[in-house]
């Protein structure tokens, strides 16, 4: 039988298959159940800074006592915070699997507080979603990198467990940035919120939440190149990943480890199952006894045509197209 097992973020997991932040790692019985079908470890639902805030704020409605909002606020901010160390202690003691943490907020001076929190509660590791959205035209890239900069260093000087930044693809230099970055691993990428507008009531809403498998091209493309060009880092692939099939391409191209959410909820957690034994029967049909024989074998600095993950333009394809 082929041996699953991979090593992610210096933590030993028996399997790559990550089961991604999301409402389905909200509870203990929902990690418990991902536990018992097979996941080699799990990221917990985000803990957010707005959503403190929100919180706080719908609470405090009304009252135009500073006082009253200041009370209000840290008794939210306090309360959520809380309930989310208890989330991790709690699973540390029910499940084998590595917990990984995942914290996003919306400014900086709050990261490390929340970060330090819960190394304390004793999760394995976290992951740091950022997203700084540039709209300001007078701004140079770098002062907006410079966010993600400073903060990875503040969170190496505080920290003693590993963390991974979970990136979006909108940066003008990827590799260089993420070089720069220079923290044990990245996760390619994060599904961000997106705004839609319905025609019919001329109201915002909520563009398609779900990844499609297509949506595996753009990370795949980066993944193969930066596993590449960046040594010493860890990869996790996400966003686009739905079967057995596509863990195996992003295993190939370089990923240390694949995470997957939309497919659990398209497919039921008993899908991890499924996934699982794709890749097993994949490793036992080419042969392969481990994943580090295959690890990164089609990446960009391993194939004989780097340019395929270059190429951005259908040439082949559509040359002949009148």
């Amino acid at each position: 039988m082929s041996q699953l097992e991979t090593t992610y973020l210096g933590l030993k997991l028996k399997n790559p298959v990550i089961v991604g932040s999301s409402g389905l790692t909200s509870s203990i019985e929902k990690i418990k159940k991902i536990e018992e079908k097979g996941a080699g470890a799990v990221v917990l639902k985000s803990i957010f800074e707005e959503q403190i805030k929100f919180e706080a704020g719908n609470m405090a409605n009304g009252s135009d006592s500073p006082e009253a909002w200041d009370y209000v606020n840290y008794y939210v901010k306090n309360n959520t915070v809380q309930e989310y160390l208890d989330l991790i202690k709690n699973a540390k003691k029910e499940v084998n699997i590595p917990i990984i943490a995942s914290i996003n907020c919306v400014t900086s001076k709050e990261w490390t507080g929340f970060a330090k929190s819960i190394e304390e509660a004793g999760a394995d590791a976290i992951e740091i979603n950022v997203f700084v959205l540039p709209n300001d035209r007078n701004a140079s890239a770098d002062k907006y990198e410079n966010i993600y900069f400073d903060l990875a260093e503040k969170l190496k000087s505080t920290l003693k467990i590993p963390f991974a930044f979970k990136l979006g693809s909108h940066f003008s230099n990827l590799v260089g940035f993420v070089q720069k970055l220079n923290v044990p691993g990245v996760v390619l990428f994060n599904r961000f919120y997106a705004p839609d507008i319905d025609i019919d009531t001329l109201k915002f809403t909520s563009s398609e939440v779900f990844s499609s498998p297509g949506d595996i091209r753009n990370s795949l493309r980066w993944v193969g190149i930066i596993s590449s060009k960046i040594s010493n880092l860890d990869i996790a692939a996400s966003t686009g990943v739905h079967d057995g099939k596509a863990v195996v391409k992003q295993l190939l191209a370089g990923a240390t480890a694949v995470q997957i959410c939309s497919t659990l909820y398209k497919n039921g957690i008993d899908h991890i199952v499924n996934i699982i034994k794709e890749l097993e029967e994949w490793m036992s049909n080419h042969g392969y006894n481990s994943i580090d024989e295959f690890k990164g074998k089609m990446s960009y600095s391993k194939i004989e045509d780097p340019m395929v993950y270059e190429r951005s333009q259908f040439m082949r394809y559509f040359s002949s197209v009148q």
